[in-house]
């Protein structure tokens, strides 16, 4: 049974027997795994426990450049076209069609934990747009569906109130903390250009949408 209780940075600094400046440094450079609620640093003892396990095995995921590339994160096979009013069943259709990506390890812990990431905050960020995600020790990389819906998606709750058709699901592993936020501002930033927002909506294909967003 996986222990997904949620530790302080008082708790991970006595459980590495390291300072709390140390955890806080690690946290804020993305190098350990980590998220913020709120305005406070949290950690999923099972990811730290995962990450502390890799270092000590000398078992590191591969240096990865800071720059976005999409033709990395993307591919034709996990872009699909929505038909689903409630943002429930989109997620969970765009969670299948993710599950395919041979990184995603444990299919149903990634849908799992896509409703509970959503049941915490909307990852609705309005302009039409939601960026679903979630970091787990189960992902081996990191990986991205694209989901294009062709109704509108009401119940998302965006601050501006706008329905989401566009829907980009990123998954990644635990220790691609920095990584993994710079792919949410990137996909965050590209997406509110509007003439590329609609061009997307507008596509017919797999193939269309794939070049828009890798060649844009």
């Amino acid at each position: 049974m996986i222990d997904d209780s949620i530790l302080t940075i008082d708790e991970v600094a006595k459980y590495l027997r390291v300072s709390e400046r140390t955890v806080y440094d690690w946290a804020q450079k993305g190098e350990i795994p980590s998220g913020k609620i709120g305005t406070v640093w949290r950690f999923k003892k099972s990811e730290i426990e995962s990450w502390v396990n890799d270092r000590l095995s000398g078992n590191r995921y591969p240096p990865r450049s800071q720059e976005i590339n999409p033709e990395t994160i993307i591919s034709a096979d996990r872009i699909m076209f929505l038909n689903h009013r409630l943002k429930n069943d989109a997620l969970m259709a765009l969670a299948d069609n993710l599950s395919k990506a041979p990184q995603i390890k444990n299919p149903q812990e990634l849908k799992t934990e896509i409703l509970k990431r959503e049941e915490l905050m909307t990852t609705a960020i309005g302009l039409g747009i939601a960026i679903p995600h979630v970091r787990l020790s189960s992902v081996t990389d990191l990986v991205v569906s694209v989901g294009i819906s062709n109704v509108d998606i009401a119940d998302f709750t965006a601050l501006d109130d706008e329905p989401v058709r566009l829907l980009i699901m990123i998954a990644a592993a635990g220790n691609l903390h920095a990584y993994y936020l710079k792919t949410l501002s990137y996909f965050s930033t590209l997406l509110k250009n509007r003439e590329l927002f609609h061009s997307l909506l507008a596509a017919k294909t797999q193939a269309e949408i794939y070049t828009l967003l890798t060649k844009h």
